[in-house]
């Protein structure tokens, strides 16, 4: 039961909690905290991040002089009028940005530059200030700086190229080009099969809806070339049987999503080429095969055959731990040590939970691990520092081996300082959830004590220390029935 502490006879008087912060000169790893340090809510992308290519590329790293930027040919969207802008053009590029950002300063020379040489063209290059549109950057869930979205017709992808003039508008003549070619001949149907990914619609014309809403599907997959035949000998050389019902509307997003869900390989092997493909899959949930080139022909083709069970629900991805520029930082995020076979679930970056296979690598067991993954029976795995040997004192070191045992205690009031944002959280007793308290009281014992006696789950009181002779530690006097860690209904205690 919860109870209310906020009544007046609550009242204490702290004058010696005051007096206690005036004198000491003692204070927590953290006591240089500054509100202010906190920053946007919307991080730089410098620290690692799995679901981050460009993280694994240095180049970035190079003292950064600041550019002169004429960005006259860059439209300024807000809130007003982003929607109507939007609604208005068919093809728009949207930077979202921070000005103390030191990659979008990069960027906006090169950003600018390829709005001014695609004037005239059928797309507008545009950009918003994610600091004032607060609001937009939600919206589209900005994560970090610059985030750089392509809308084709409303609809929303992230730019996965390079950051430089040269990259940003070949990659945009391609998005706004033709995007749907014929097919007439054998001969160029052989030829198109040289492209590394390919899709081909055959229609019974190459002019009307149906050839409009495959080009207008070719325009969200970056990576796949489109044809289109009305030729049924071209149809017959890729087996394509003219009387299969269709299983879907022939619309755009039916389309892409068919190609989507189906232009990855069983097992995708992480490379600098295929990382978006994983990343920007619309199935999240991945199952990793860690091994050394070595020996991963000996796991591969179980793990081949459990992926075909798992299509368009897990993507399976190799690690090949013994390649130094892609494998080995994938494993090291993961926490992957040795030559493996070492097999993980992780759920994608929404949440990041990571799950660890124990056991032989068979089919049935890749198989049993793949299907308790998507119902969600395995146990996730954190990585940890060993639990401390002794951890009997007033502040608990919490590990992630004991951090269910200690912070989710239903029985206790916990108070929880971590070492990154948001510093302090509170986990009240008997609501323990994923989304605790964040603590936006001041950095003072004063400010502690009154923010956990209005939200405290348990009732409490604070004990005055006993002078003690210099040199030795202060103590606290014996505390009466409900003023001690274990409180008078026997069973709830609080704990920081």
């Amino acid at each position: 039961m919860c109870v209310d502490n906020n009544k007046k006879d609550d009242v204490e008087d702290l004058r010696f909690l005051e007096e206690t912060e005036g004198k000491s000169d003692v204070s927590s790893p953290h006591s240089h905290f500054n509100e202010e340090d906190e920053g946007d809510q919307y991080g730089d992308l410098d620290d690692d991040d799995f679901g981050n290519v460009h993280d694994f590329d240095d180049s970035d790293s190079d003292p950064y002089k600041e550019p002169e930027v004429d960005d006259k040919d860059v439209v300024v969207l807000k809130q007003g009028n982003f929607s109507d802008f939007i609604e208005n053009n068919k093809f728009v590029m949207v930077e979202f940005y921070a000005p103390w950002c030191g990659h979008c300063q990069a960027l906006a020379p090169d950003y600018a530059a390829a709005a001014t040489e695609l004037k005239g063209e059928r797309v507008v290059l545009a950009k918003v200030d994610a600091t004032e549109e607060n609001e937009l950057a939600q919206e589209y869930d900005v994560q970090g700086f610059p985030t750089v979205y392509f809308f084709v017709d409303g609809e929303h992808k992230p730019y996965p190229g390079a950051r430089n003039k040269e990259a940003i508008v070949t990659w945009i003549k391609k998005k706004i080009g033709p995007g749907l070619y014929n097919v007439t001949t054998i001969e160029e149907a052989e030829r198109m099969t040289s492209e590394p990914k390919v899709a081909l619609g055959y229609l019974n014309s190459l002019v009307g809806p149906e050839s409009e809403e495959l080009a207008a599907a070719s325009r969200l997959q970056d990576d796949v070339s489109f044809y289109q035949t009305v030729n049924p000998d071209i149809a017959k050389h890729f087996h394509l049987d003219p009387q299969v019902k269709r299983p879907a509307l022939f619309v755009k997003t039916a389309i892409s999503e068919f190609v989507f869900s189906n232009k990855l390989p069983l097992i995708t092997i992480f490379t600098r080429e295929s990382a978006p493909s994983i990343f920007e899959s619309d199935v999240k949930k991945q199952v990793l095969l860690f091994a050394s080139s070595n020996i991963s022909e000996k796991y591969i083709p179980s793990f081949h055959e459990a992926a075909k069970f798992f299509k368009g629900k897990l993507i399976f991805v190799y690690v090949q731990v013994d390649n130094e520029d892609f494998g080995r930082p994938v494993a090291d995020y993961f926490g992957v040590t040795g030559d493996g076979p070492k097999i993980l679930a992780y759920t994608g970056n929404e949440d990041s939970r990571k799950f660890v296979f124990d056991g032989d690598v068979t089919l049935d067991k890749i198989k049993a691990f793949g299907e308790d993954f998507l119902e969600d029976k395995l146990k996730p795995f954190y990585k940890s520092d060993p639990i401390p040997e002794t951890n009997d004192g007033d502040v608990k070191i919490v590990v992630g081996n004991n951090f269910n045992d200690i912070v989710l205690d239903e029985s206790k009031d916990v108070l929880l300082e971590s070492d990154g944002f948001p510093t302090i959280l509170f986990f009240p007793a008997g609501n323990k959830s994923f989304d605790p308290m964040t603590v936006d009281a001041d950095r003072t014992v004063v400010a502690f004590f009154k923010f956990l006696k209005k939200h405290a789950s348990i009732p409490f009181k604070l004990q005055k220390a006993v002078s003690a002779p210099k040199g030795e530690p202060e103590t606290f006097p014996e505390t009466k029935t409900g003023e001690s860690k274990e409180s008078s209904n026997g069973d709830l205690k609080a704990e920081l």
